[in-house]
């Protein structure tokens, strides 16, 4: 080989070199640049609005007699919730669900020859929501009390809510972002650069769960209405310019 292709090759080879190392360097200095951190805030709350439903139901062979029982019920409910300090605008009953039940019909030897009418079932329920959380609280575990007067009402636990999430979300997403920017500002400075300005940030998911309880977070956002005492929490990622 020629002494001049010889050197030219060097030359290109020595080129080609300098490019890949370059560019390695730059593309490291360039990743170094940005500081990226996860900003964490948590708020207890207490709930500000209560929900509580309850059921009842009555049965005949006659759809009117189950009707006009049914209906007494409701007036016998309304009475007493009103004696509880429950206004009317509170409480909201449902339309009447009704069901025609069947049973077995069996023939002389005990065999199933089909079905036979049993009567009418129907159903209501009634909804008490206030801003009076104990007391609802309280006539949610009271209203056992009914069957003295003839009525089964099945009561469930209520469920508790706060109207101003909206508020305790805004709060929770400023720390959160002071607590982001915080956690760059160290990282910068422990590896001797400064903060600079925000690149991007991506706010996650909005929690709530029951103070004090062992809840798993959810990956769509937990939403907890079983506890009054409830605690949010809500995280956002940011990327800051390092200089």
């Amino acid at each position: 080989m020629k002494p001049y292709l010889t050197a030219v090759i060097i030359g290109l080879s020595a080129i080609i070199a300098f490019a890949i190392i370059g560019g390695a360097y730059k593309y490291r200095s360039t990743t170094m640049e940005t500081i990226v951190v996860t900003g964490l805030a948590e708020k207890d709350f207490n709930s500000n609005l209560i929900v509580w439903n309850g059921t009842y139901s009555r049965k005949s062979d006659d759809l009117k007699s189950a009707y006009a029982a049914l209906k007494g019920d409701e007036n016998t409910i309304r009475q007493y919730l009103l004696k509880k300090g429950i206004n009317n605008a509170e409480m909201v009953f449902s339309a009447v669900t009704i069901n025609k039940e069947f049973g077995p019909m069996l023939d002389g030897s005990g065999r199933n020859i089909g079905q036979k009418f049993t009567g009418y079932s129907l159903v209501q329920a009634v909804k008490v929501e206030s801003t009076e959380i104990d007391k609802v609280d309280k006539i949610s575990r009271e209203a056992t009390e009914l069957i003295e007067t003839g009525i089964e009402l099945n009561s469930s636990s209520p469920f508790f809510y706060n109207t101003k999430l909206n508020e305790v979300k805004m709060e929770l997403l400023g720390k959160a972002s002071a607590d982001a920017k915080e956690r760059a500002e160290t990282i910068a400075k422990n590896a001797g650069s400064s903060l600079g300005k925000l690149k991007k940030a991506t706010m996650g998911v909005f929690q709530i769960t029951g103070k004090n309880s062992n809840e798993d977070y959810s990956y769509g956002g937990s939403f907890n209405t079983s506890s009054r005492r409830k605690t949010g929490s809500i995280t956002i990622r940011m990327e800051f310019q390092a200089n």
